[in-house]
Formats: C-alpha cells, sequence, structure tokens
C-alpha cells in the first residue's frame, strides 16, 4: 500500500481593517486634522459672508484645533481604548501649544526679515550715519558698537562668572560664603537691567563727575546683567559631572585644583558654552542700560575708554523714534538694524554649537 504524503498548506491569515484590530490606521490623524480644518473653513467662511467680514484666521485654526481634540478622543476610545485615547489627547495638546507657542517666533523673525531686507546692502554695512539726513547711511558705528561693548563685557564677566561657580561647587559647598554669594547670585538674576545701567552710571559719575559717557560703562553695566546668568548655569553643569571622576583622580594623587582644570571643566565644557553664549545673547540686545551709559552718536568710536559709542539697539531705537524726512528711510534703518542684532545672535548661537561639539568628551572608543 502506497502512501503519498501530501504538502503541508501555508495557513492563510485573513487580513482585517485596523478599525476592527483596536487600533487606528496611520492616516487617521492626518486625515482628522485634514477634516477638521475644511469643515470649520466652510463655517467660518459662511460666517464672513453673512456678516460682510474678513475671515476670521485666528478662530478658524482654534476652533479646528478644538474639533480635532475632540474627535480624535472620541474615535480612538471607541477604536481603541480609553487609555490610548487619553494618550492622543495629550498629544494633541501638547502639539497644539508648541505651535502656538512657534506663531509669535515665526511671526517676529518673518516681520523682521521683510521689514530688513530694504536696506540690507553694502551702505549698510559700510557707513555710519555722520552727516546723514534722510536717506542713504549705514550702522557700521552701531555694529562696531556693539562688538566692543559685549566683547569687553564678556571679558569681564566670563572668568568672574566662572570662578564663581567653581568655587560654589567645588570649594564652598555648605559654607557661609557660598550660601551669601548664591543668594547674591539668585538677587542679580531677577534685577531689572535699567539698574545695571543705573548703578554703572553712578559709579563712574562719581569719580568722573556727572553726565560722563563711554563705552566703558555699558561694558560694566552688561557685565553686571552677565555675570548671574554665566554662575547659575555654569553651577549646574559642574554638579552634573559625575563625582566618581573627581575620586578617580584624587585616588591617582591628582591635585584638586588639576583634577578641576583637566577633568570637571573639559567634561562640562559643552554645557558652560551654551549657557556662556546664553547670556551674551540675553544683553546684546539690551538698550536702556546703554542709553544710559554709553549714550549714542552718529560717529565712528573704536575707543571704549574715550567718548559715546552707538550700539546696535540704541541704533534702533533712536532710528525709528526719532524719524525725520523721509520717515520711510529711519523706518527703513531701523528694521534692518534689529535684523542684523538677529543675525549677529544667531551666528553667536552656531559658534556655542560648534565650540559644544568639539570639545564635549567623546564616548566612543
Amino acid at each position: 500500500m502506497t502512501i503519498t504524503a501530501t504538502p503541508p498548506t501555508a495557513d492563510v491569515i485573513p487580513t482585517r481593517s485596523q478599525l476592527t484590530t483596536g487600533r487606528l490606521p496611520t492616516w487617521a490623524v492626518w486625515g482628522l486634522v485634514a477634516g477638521s480644518l475644511v469643515v470649520m473653513l466652510v463655517v467660518f467662511a459662511i460666517i464672513a459672508l453673512g456678516s460682510q467680514e474678513d475671515l476670521n484666521l485666528a478662530g478658524w485654526l482654534v476652533s479646528s484645533g478644538l474639533v480635532y481634540l475632540v474627535l480624535i478622543f472620541t474615535i480612538s476610545a471607541i477604536v481603541e481604548s480609553r487609555r490610548k485615547a487619553v494618550d492622543r489627547l495629550i498629544t494633541g495638546i501638547v502639539t497644539s501649544a508648541f505651535i502656538v507657542a512657534m506663531v509669535p517666533l515665526v511671526s517676529v523673525a518673518w516681520t523682521v526679515i521683510v521689514k530688513g531686507i530694504a536696506r540690507f546692502d553694502a551702505e549698510f554695512f559700510s557707513s555710519s550715519m555722520r552727516n546723514v539726513v534722510g536717506e542713504g547711511g549705514g550702522a557700521l558705528h552701531a555694529i562696531v558698537g556693539t562688538v566692543l561693548i559685549t566683547g569687553m563685557a564678556a571679558l569681564i564677566s566670563i572668568p568672574i562668572g566662572l570662578m564663581a561657580a567653581i568655587y560654589l561647587v567645588e570649594y564652598g559647598e555648605g559654607k557661609r560664603l557660598g550660601r551669601g554669594i548664591t543668594f547674591l547670585v539668585d538677587v542679580m538674576t531677577g534685577i531689572p537691567s535699567i539698574v545695571a545701567g543705573l548703578f554703572a552710571y553712578a559709579l563712574f559719575a562719581l569719580f568722573l563727575g556727572p553726565g560722563i559717557r563711554m563705552g566703558f560703562m555699558g561694558s560694566i553695566a552688561l557685565a553686571v546683567l552677565m555675570i548671574p546668568v554665566v554662575v547659575r548655569s555654569t553651577e549646574e553643569m559642574l554638579r552634573l559631572v559625575p563625582n566618581e571622576l573627581r575620586e578617580a583622580a584624587y585616588a591617582l594623587g591628582v591635585p584638586k585644583w588639576l583634577t578641576i582644570v583637566k577633568v570637571v571643566l573639559p567634561t562640562a565644557i559643552a554645557g558652560i558654552t551654551t549657557g556662556i553664549m546664553l547670556s551674551i545673547s540675553r544683553v546684546i540686545g539690551e538698550t536702556a542700560p546703554l542709553l544710559i551709559t554709553a549714550g549714542f552718536t552718529n560717529s565712528m568710536n573704536y575707543d571704549l575708554f574715550d567718548g559715546r559709542m552707538q550700539t546696535l539697539p540704541v541704533f534702533t531705537y533712536t532710528e525709528y523714534m526719532n524719524q525725520g524726512i523721509p520717515p520711510e528711510a529711519y523706518v527703513d534703518r531701523a528694521w534692518a538694524g534689529a535684523f542684523t542684532l538677529i543675525l549677529i545672535v544667531m551666528v553667536l548661537n552656531l559658534i556655542a554649537r560648534i565650540i559644544a561639539k568639539v570639545f564635549s568628551p567623546k564616548t566612543g572608543r
């Protein structure tokens, strides 16, 4: 008797829709977003036609977001589960909050670029406002003043801030002096910028007389604002360095000061650099303290210790507030100055990212 083996047949698994397997398809989220936008657009268009007014763009977007949140929660609760529905609802709320937060940032950046590009030419970066009335002129004197004053402020504040943070973390833990420095740093972090300008002016007025104006006074005012930011950011980065690294160096007989220089600071250099650049970005756009200390001028000045010195924030303020004929020329220069200031801050942040990437400790072999 011959027995023939029949080949096994492959099990055929029937395909089912994701709606019946307890999962929403990947396109469901985007489909609900598009559907909410279209439905609410029709509703607001009908309202606008009936009232003879323009389309309420903000109301349309907000109502579309609310409709989407209600739909995604309801459908997910029916198809998937209540836990998954809550997860999708929270995800939608967080995403909506992010979009809302980005709207003013993108709006400001777009407005500055569109209005500042009109005077973003070679003359703007190669000439000052000396003997210029009306159209023409540039902001070379303000750019130079901004670089010099902010650079001097950084030279003053960065060493002081670094050494203060090192003392607080490595030497002053639990000591009375350390607690006092921490308290003063916390107080200085919240002082208004105008107070720093008044302090610098009063300090120099005691020795040089009232009415004194010079770029170095502006650097002192900005340094007062930078020091607490540098101290606080550096302190937090140093505390993130594992104590095991310090203990390993001590076990090898390395002195404490050399351990800080060779182990602790290189480990935290990426975060320290980011904090320093944030402090520079925080003060580079200050106007009030520089109006009091450095003043404003239409001429070039390369000497921080002699005469008034113009900066980009003060240049933007004076051009917009003291409009002449034609006023469009002054407004265009103001927007171009603001655009230049944003570009300088962006370049500084890019440099900080590069420095942090190059000097941060490498984890790979």
